[in-house]
Formats: structure tokens, C-alpha cells, sequence
């Protein structure tokens, strides 16, 4: 879902690692592409990735995101987690309140036909989150990269096709 020459929005981006692929994959050092990493945390400059030290939760995010990408993104990733408490049931509640949270900014900031990415746990309590994200994509997955150690927990959310309609932000 890289692909070149598309817009591409990594949602707590650091320290930029899924941001210097992206730019890789998407030609965005070339001037091919674009990626725009947002984080609250202030990162080191990444080639080809223009940062953006702002909330994503800021009413005025979408809007922000938009004049600096001069458009709509395709892809919105995000591989964001919260503060873990070590006790399991909060700990999944506030990772797919998190999910939510970046799905519901993804579908103000995306083209028809974008991407949505992101970091998961494995449990039951995600049922109505994918729900959702069926509402607004064409098909919803749950995946598990290859670097991913096979004993952990974490996966992630792949949610293509969005069915939503470029509309301003509110």
C-alpha cells in the first residue's frame, strides 16, 4: 500500500522509523511522494519527511495536515501506543480508544480509496473497532508483519479502501 508517488500521514511518528520508509517506498526524497510525520514528541529531521510537532487530536489537526500535504493523504499509519498499566483489560481498552481516536482522524484527512494502518493487540475487545472501520473501508484485516516477534501479542489493523467522500474538515 506504499506505492510511489502517493501522500502518506505517520500518526506518532517517533522517532521516525515508519517514516523513513515510507518516504523510501513512496519516491518522497525524490519529490515523488509526500510524508508527513505528526507527533507531539519533537523528532530528528528524516529525508524526504516533512515534521510536524502538533496533536492530531487538535480540532484544527485535519485542516493543518491538509494545507501542508496540499491535499488529502492515502495512507494514514500509525503504530501509536498508549502508556502501558500492566493490567490487561485497561491496557487493550486504551489501545483501541487510541485506534479510534486515529481512525476517526483518518477519515478526515483521507482520499477515496485511502489506507489506514494501525498497531493493535490480540484480544477480543477490538469487535466493535473493526466493526467501525468496516463501516467506513471496503476490507478490514488484522495483520502480523514478519518482524514482529511470533510470541508477542502485537498486530496491526489494515483497513483499505475508504468509502468516505473527500469533504472539508469541520
Amino acid at each position: 500500500f506504499l506505492k510511489h508517488g502517493i501522500a502518506v500521514v505517520d500518526l506518532g511518528a517517533a522517532p521516525g522509523g515508519w517514516s523513513q520508509i515510507a518516504a523510501k517506498r513512496v519516491g518522497a526524497v525524490s519529490g515523488k511522494g509526500k510524508v508527513v510525520a505528526i507527533d507531539l514528541l519533537e523528532m530528528p529531521e528524516v529525508p524526504g519527511v516533512n515534521l510536524a510537532q502538533l496533536d492530531f487530536l487538535a480540532e484544527d489537526a485535519p485542516e493543518k495536515l491538509i494545507a501542508m500535504m496540499g491535499g488529502r493523504a492515502d495512507v494514514v499509519m500509525s503504530d501509536m501506543a498508549p502508556n502501558t498499566t500492566g493490567h490487561r483489560k485497561t491496557d487493550q481498552l486504551r489501545i483501541v480508544g487510541l485506534i479510534e481516536t486515529a481512525a476517526a482522524f483518518a477519515t478526515d484527512v483521507l482520499n477515496p480509496g485511502g489506507t489506514f494502518l494501525a498497531k493493535a493487540f490480540q484480544s477480543g475487545a477490538d469487535a466493535e473497532l473493526v466493526a467501525q472501520l468496516k463501516r467506513d473501508f471496503a476490507s478490514v484485516r488484522h495483520v502480523k508483519p514478519a518482524s514482529s516477534r511470533q510470541d508477542s501479542s502485537e498486530r496491526y489493523v489494515l483497513a483499505m479502501g475508504f468509502r468516505g467522500q473527500a469533504r472539508p474538515p469541520d
